[in-house]
Order: C-alpha cells, then sequence, then structure tokens
C-alpha cells in the first residue's frame, strides 16, 4: 500500500512538474514561457504591435550566423538612393569563405540583384560588396551603421562586428532583439519583398555561368502562412532561423537560435501562438469620439474624433481586461482650429498601457467678441 502511494506521489510530481515546464506565463501573463523547443533561444514577436507572444530564453546573447545579414539588407536599403544603382564589386568581397555568389574582380552589379544574392543565397561576399559599397569603402563606417540602427531599434543586446555573421570576437545577438529587428525591417517593402522571394536570376558570372538563387528558408515552402525569413549556420551559433508568417490579422516574426531543428520548432512556435492568440481590433480608425459644449454662452457642441486605428494580439480572456479612458474637458474655449487635439484616448491591458492618442475637434468654432456676447445675452433675456 505504501508503495502504491509513493508511487502514485512521484507520477504527480513528475506531471507538476513537465507542466510548469511546458507554460509558464510571466507575473504580467503578457507572453508564453516555454521549455519545450530544442533551441537554445526563441521569441516570437506581433509585427504590428511589437508584443512578445512566445519566448525561451529570449534574452541569452548568442552568436545569429547569416541571420546578421537581415540587418545588412536594411541598413543597405535605408542608405541607398536606387537599389538599382551599379555596384563595383570591391576586391575584398572576391573569395571570402563560406557561402557565395562567386563575385569576380571588376565587376559591377545593381545593388538590389546582391540583396537578393545576401538574402536568398546568403552570400558572404555579396555582404561585403554592399558594405564596401553603402560604407564608400571603409567597412567600418558599415558596421558603424548597423550597430547604430541596432541602438535605434531597441536591440541593446546586440552587437555586430561584420556584415555576413561569420564568427567573430564581439558579435552576437538574442531571440528577442533579433525579432525585433527583423519586425522593423519587414515593415519596408523592399525588404519584405526580397526575403520573401523564393528564387531569382541575377546577372551571370563574367565567364557566362548563371545565377539562379535559391531562398534557403525553407519553411517558404513547407508552411503555408511563412512570407520571408533567413536562416544561418556557423559552428558555434548552430542552426539558426528567423521567419515571418501572417495568418488572419496575425504577422508573426519567430526566432530560433542554435537549433538543431530549427524548422520544426519554429512551425510550433508558429502554430502555437496563432491557436492561442488573435488579432483585436480596438479602436477603428477616425472613430467618432464624443461631442463637447463650447464655453462662450452658444448652444453649440464640437464633436471629437480619434484619427488612428489599434489592433492588438490577445489570447483568450485577455479582452476581458482592456479597458479604454478618455481624458478630456468638460467645455471647449474658442477659438478652436479644425482637426486640433483637445484631449486624449488610452487603451489599457490590465495596467499596462498599450495605446494612446489625441483626441481631435472635427470641426473649427470661431471665439465670439464681447459686444457680440452682450448681445447675444440681452437677445435671450428679452425674447427667450
Amino acid at each position: 500500500m505504501k508503495n502504491n502511494k509513493l508511487f502514485l506521489t512521484v507520477v504527480l510530481l513528475l506531471v507538476l512538474m513537465f507542466m510548469f515546464n511546458m507554460y509558464i506565463y510571466n507575473k504580467n501573463s503578457d507572453f508564453i514561457k516555454v521549455n519545450a523547443y530544442s533551441a537554445r533561444s526563441v521569441a516570437v514577436l506581433d509585427v504590428n504591435s511589437g508584443r512578445v507572444l512566445l519566448a525561451q530564453n529570449e534574452h541569452q546573447q548568442l552568436a545569429m550566423a547569416s541571420t546578421t545579414k537581415i540587418m545588412t539588407a536594411i541598413v543597405a536599403i535605408e542608405n541607398s538612393q536606387n537599389l538599382d544603382e551599379m555596384v563595383n564589386i570591391n576586391d575584398k568581397a572576391v573569395g571570402i569563405e563560406g557561402t557565395s555568389i562567386y563575385l569576380r574582380k571588376g565587376e559591377k552589379m545593381p545593388l538590389r540583384e546582391l540583396l537578393y544574392g545576401l538574402m536568398l543565397a546568403s552570400g558572404n561576399d555579396a555582404s561585403l560588396a554592399i558594405a564596401y559599397h553603402i560604407g564608400k569603402g571603409d567597412l567600418d563606417i558599415f558596421i558603424d551603421l548597423m550597430n547604430e540602427k541596432a541602438r535605434e531599434v531597441g536591440a541593446k543586446n546586440t552587437l555586430f562586428a561584420n556584415p555576413h555573421g561569420l564568427d567573430a570576437k564581439g558579435h552576437f545577438t538574442t531571440a528577442y532583439d533579433l525579432a525585433k529587428i527583423t519586425a522593423y525591417a519587414q515593415q519596408n517593402a523592399d525588404y519584405a519583398d526580397i526575403t520573401g522571394t523564393r528564387k531569382v536570376q541575377i546577372t551571370s558570372t563574367p565567364e557566362g555561368n548563371n545565377r539562379f538563387l535559391l531562398n534557403k528558408q525553407r519553411l517558404l515552402k513547407s508552411y503555408e502562412w511563412c512570407i520571408g525569413g533567413k536562416t544561418g549556420f556557423t559552428d558555434n551559433a548552430g542552426r539558426c532561423s528567423v521567419s515571418v508568417a501572417k495568418k488572419d490579422g496575425l504577422e508573426l516574426v519567430c526566432v530560433v537560435l542554435n537549433s538543431p531543428n530549427m524548422f520544426e520548432d519554429s512551425e510550433q512556435a508558429f502554430n502555437s501562438v496563432f491557436n492561442n492568440y488573435q488579432s483585436v481590433e480596438l479602436l477603428k480608425p477616425y472613430t467618432y469620439i464624443d461631442s463637447l459644449p463650447v464655453d462662450d454662452g452658444r448652444e453649440q457642441k464640437v464633436k471629437l474624433y480619434s484619427e488612428k486605428g489599434f489592433s492588438y494580439p490577445l489570447a483568450k480572456g485577455e479582452k476581458e481586461q482592456i479597458t479604454i479612458e478618455k481624458e478630456l474637458p468638460q467645455v471647449l474655449n474658442p477659438p478652436l482650429k479644425k482637426e486640433q487635439a483637445v484631449g486624449e484616448i488610452k487603451i489599457y491591458l490590465g495596467k499596462d498601457l498599450l495605446f494612446c492618442e489625441n483626441i481631435y475637434t472635427i470641426e473649427s468654432v470661431e471665439s465670439i467678441e464681447l459686444e457680440d456676447k452682450i448681445k447675444e445675452i440681452i437677445k435671450r433675456w428679452f425674447y427667450d
């Protein structure tokens, strides 16, 4: 009997430990904390809101391999005047180790094609050709631009030492940071178009050999909701994958670092989030808010509206925690301009502020002069 009780106790403890490790929510219950993936680090982030929806060791600093090229691409796109401008291939970009699109000395190629070579074929030579071109011959200038952009988007635990991702001292990121970088880049139409391309043919080699490029992000073919991404591998970084998927109003970035099963981990993470969250429209664009009286004796009310809409990914049961507050004066003092900000609307999830937007007047209201006010009072006194 004692043995049976001991056995049941052990089984119960194991079940509880398993459940605890599988789904642990942080103190605000704002994303799924898991230990269910082969990857050392995982993060799934909503592109539009920036909300982290699933995470595992998301702030651990790790090598990132060729997922580095996400930053290389967006920095190049934002610092070029024209993606079709011709690039003179710097000699230092030729013959670099690792994956390559086999650039030759003296060759010229449009920047757009180099970006395809960078993001689809993961060409290390393409990354250096781009970096030297944007940095006007100085690689350090381009790397500085990469690190400046990382700070700008809030990737505080990331440092770049090169534009290709080969293992180097002082070259690291986190799953969370890389998700933020990708979410930022994904909002650029040129970047999204390039990374979502499955295959493309670019300029042939000077010897006449064709350059057919296939996107190494396998999820573009195997996962129906995937719309883009980048993979990478080095001995130090292991297998790394960044992918973007879009379904039912949610656009997600999934980052897995040092993952033996990077595609399986990514698909599992996407499915978990898609099954547990939905995008909820909490405020429609150009919403009528209220009408307020004018403090000048006139029987007039001014209509008010908010301009921007707001949607947010919510888990089951979270909609009940949403509160919307309006901060407005009791009356409005003329003169008022059309579309003048007179208050704010705020949306909270629990105690967390999600969204804040100005409330505007729909129409203008001119001020009544003192003489006109007196006449209006006399008129009302004797005739109303």
